[in-house]
């Protein structure tokens, strides 16, 4: 349990990002109908399933269409 309280302060601001980036993420493919490939519920299942920091930037970087 000690080492796990060692890692808590790195560990608690990476789980904030990655929810941070997945909400802004979620917000974005609901709000913009145009993607690059795929549609919007293959990008809503990459960006969730893949929430490790993954999906979102999978998204970002490919499927996110010009507006």
């Amino acid at each position: 349990m000690e080492n796990l309280q060692e890692w808590l302060p790195f560990i608690i601001p990476l789980i904030i990002a990655e929810v941070i980036l997945l909400v802004i993420t979620i917000v974005h493919i609901l709000k913009h109908p145009v993607y690059k490939r795929g549609n919007r519920t293959l990008w809503l299942i990459v960006a969730i399933v893949g929430m490790e920091f993954i999906g979102p930037i999978l998204y970002f970087t490919l499927g996110k269409g010009d507006e």
